[in-house]
């Protein structure tokens, strides 16, 4: 492991850990382990998804658009390594998806389509408790090596410890609460990206940046920012100069 890597890996794990002491933004916590995943494993893109109230999975954080979509295609037609990922507790592999249609008829050749040829779902656990997956994409064939998965479901597993801390989340109440509350952060994530790609003519993924990147630069939440805009109460044409380049 080069010392830049190596450097990288302890920041993360300390960013991950902080969650224990402080409060934290959950949706913006899930979107950094998602990118930080990216630079850290040989991946090129990561979705996640939490349990709902209800024990349904529901997507929470990617790292790239296209990734996100096939978050959400797997949920709806429920097939897909996330989903045996969260219901088994262990990870799932999926090193070739151009012969995976056995397994996987419908996400496979999706995923082929999206242009991703190999996928790993690593369970987002503590102890015998699973609260959702995190997926890892990749557009060539092949899996992580041991080491890889260990400092990938060590990610997870950090940062579900994190989700679960007891200063916030002791009662299973509480965290359903708490994963709820991001859960619908992201239907105003959603409504905002869709504002902000109308409004000033970007891709969904640079509706995004631009989101959270002045949700940083105002000190604010992000489902809040991403509320005010929704719903207009947020002047928007004054980011037109800070939008991302395409």
């Amino acid at each position: 492991m080069s010392r830049d890597r190596e450097q990288l890996l302890a920041e993360t794990f300390v960013e991950l850990a902080d969650t224990l002491v402080a409060e934290f933004d959950v949706v913006d916590f899930l979107h950094g382990l998602a990118d930080r995943c990216v630079e850290l494993l040989a991946v090129d893109a990561v979705g996640l998804m939490l349990a709902d109230q209800r024990g349904s999975l529901r997507v929470v954080a990617s790292s790239t658009e296209q990734a996100r979509l096939m978050e959400l295609f797997q949920l709806q037609h429920k097939e897909g390594p996330c989903l045996e990922c969260f219901r088994d507790g262990r990870p799932v592999a999926g090193p070739d998806l151009a012969l995976a249609r056995p397994r996987w008829p419908l996400f496979a050749p999706a995923a082929v389509d999206a242009g991703f040829a190999a996928v790993q779902a690593l369970p987002m656990r503590l102890r015998d408790e699973v609260i959702g997956a995190m997926n890892l994409f990749m557009h060539a064939p092949g899996q992580l090596d041991d080491n890889g998965l260990r400092v990938g479901q060590a990610l997870a597993d950090v940062a579900t410890i994190g989700l679960l801390q007891e200063r916030n989340l002791r009662h299973q109440e509480v965290l359903a609460e708490q994963l709820q509350g991001a859960l619908n952060s992201r239907v105003a994530i959603e409504q905002a990206k869709g504002v902000l790609a109308e409004r000033l003519h970007l891709d969904m993924g640079q509706a995004f940046e631009l989101l959270r990147s002045q949700a940083r630069v105002q000190n604010r939440r992000l489902a809040q920012l991403a509320a005010a805009v929704a719903t207009g109460s947020e002047n928007v044409a004054d980011w037109a100069d800070t939008r991302p380049s395409r």
